[in-house]
């Protein structure tokens, strides 16, 4: 067993049991001659290094991939250069008139992708079965014998399984989510839209980046897009920071040394986020009605009046920033209780004696731990609240209506424009792009900002 280790260890991706060099044998470039062959048909080069049945299985699934390439790949090139040439018609069959199939662009993108992903794997696997041919070639100049099939599969299972099993999950990431991906940008540089380029009694055609000038260049697109932007940021931010500090708030009163019932009152402010988010976004929408709602009946009774709480650009905006903090408060709130926990008593011990206000030590003391544990944390939040789909589409729906605007209401943010665009109205090709300036903003904002964070500059400290 410890010969065989010794063999595998070196830089062949197969095992081979050490025999040593016999008087008289030959030392020919045998991995030059092997990489070659692999190069030429996979499985040649394991032929030549006498792993038989391992050459055999190369050269089945070469032939296999090849069929597939051959027959797909030409017209995967054609439809992905030309998205289709002839829609789909109403062409007159003997006296009846028919639906005669075309082409369908959006058909003609995902087939061609998925073409693309089998080439890209094929050109992976032929450069792997090329290094294999090599470096068991090199094994062989210095002697050694090349393993058998069940040899080098058992080289596998005690080497290589992790790659084994984690194969069937990239490949299910690669066809499921970077293709979606890749997908969704193509769509950007297309005119895929109603009414016009709807397959498939219509075609799509290529655009480039005319999308993006429609919706960074002056224009009615531009007005909603920059809009809806602002208003997407000034969210982000304030949703971020008032449950931020609100959380922290509620944790350092609950926490106090001096208050009873701490569990009642952690459990009290914990059944907000307890509750399906969509439930409580829709009672609360029940609640903040303006004619019937039960708030602006309580508000009535006092003589306050009613307020336009969900039909006025100003306090929708601002309704939608209170209901946030009811259900975002909860989670800092527990999550600062933790880190409070944490913090050793003899600081504060030392700061009493120092002299120290109960503001400066939390100045100097609680927040600085707070906000060195949180601030990735706080990043992903603020990450998150761009994307925040949930309170805005369901309190809201993006309403009151604002008459400047393109297909999006007064509290849209940018996903859910994006969500009317693709579903309600079937601008695909703008929703694509939104899509990809959503994806520029959130990862520059958190990269930029998570690297500026003593958690980033510290790492190595704590590891």
């Amino acid at each position: 067993m410890s010969t065989r280790q010794s063999a595998s260890s070196g830089d062949a991706p197969s095992a081979l049991h050490q025999t040593g060099p016999t008087p008289g044998e030959t030392h020919a470039k045998y991995a030059s001659k092997a990489a070659v062959l692999s190069g030429m048909f996979w499985g040649l080069g394991q032929l030549f290094n006498r792993q038989y049945l391992k050459g055999i299985l190369l050269m089945l699934c070469e032939a296999l991939g090849l069929y597939y390439l051959i027959n797909q790949l030409p017209r995967a090139l054609w439809g992905l250069y030309t998205l289709g040439e002839t829609p789909s018609q109403m062409q007159k069959v003997g006296k009846l008139y028919k639906m005669v199939a075309g082409d369908h662009s959006i058909h003609l993108i995902i087939s061609s992708l998925i073409t693309l992903v089998v080439l890209f794997v094929f050109i992976w696997m032929y450069i792997l079965v090329v290094k294999d041919a090599f470096a068991v070639g090199r094994l062989r100049e210095r002697g050694d014998t090349p393993n058998r099939f069940l040899q080098s599969l058992e080289y596998v299972k005690e080497n290589k399984f992790a790659y084994l099993f984690l194969a069937l999950p990239t490949a299910a990431v690669l066809f499921f989510t970077i293709m979606p991906i890749i997908f969704m940008i193509l769509l950007a540089f297309t005119n895929y839209s109603a009414p016009e380029h709807i397959p498939p009694a219509k075609l799509v055609d290529w655009v480039g980046l005319q999308n993006f000038k429609d919706l960074l260049q002056l224009g009615s697109w531009s007005d909603t897009f920059y809009g809806v932007l602002t208003w997407t940021i000034i969210w982000a931010i304030l949703a971020t920071v008032t449950c931020y500090f609100g959380g922290i708030l509620v944790a350092l009163l609950v926490q106090q040394a001096g208050i009873r019932f701490k569990t009642m009152w952690r459990t009290i402010f914990i059944i907000p986020y307890a509750i399906p988010q969509m439930l409580s976004f829709l009672i609360m929408r029940n609640m903040f009605n303006g004619e019937f709602g039960p708030i602006n009946q309580y508000l009535s009774y006092f003589g306050l009046g009613k307020l336009p709480w969900l039909s006025d650009p100003f306090w929708a905006k601002v309704t939608v920033l209170m209901v946030n903090m009811w259900v975002g408060i909860p989670v800092t709130m527990v999550l600062v209780i933790g880190i409070l926990t944490t913090i050793p008593k003899d600081m504060y011990e030392a700061a009493d004696v120092d002299g120290a206000t109960a503001w400066h030590k939390f100045r100097s003391i609680t927040m600085p731990m707070i906000l060195y544990s949180t601030a990735p944390i706080l990043i992903g939040q603020f990450a998150g609240n761009i994307n925040n789909f949930n309170v805005i589409f369901l309190m809201t729906n993006g309403n009151p209506p604002n008459g400047e605007y393109q297909y999006a209401g007064s509290t849209d943010l940018l996903v859910t424009w994006l969500y009317k665009l693709t579903l309600d109205n079937n601008k695909f090709n703008m929703a694509a792009a939104i899509g990809i300036i959503i994806f520029i903003i959130v990862a520059s904002l958190s990269i930029w900002s998570y690297r500026r964070t003593r958690s980033f500059r510290e790492e190595d400290l704590i590891q």
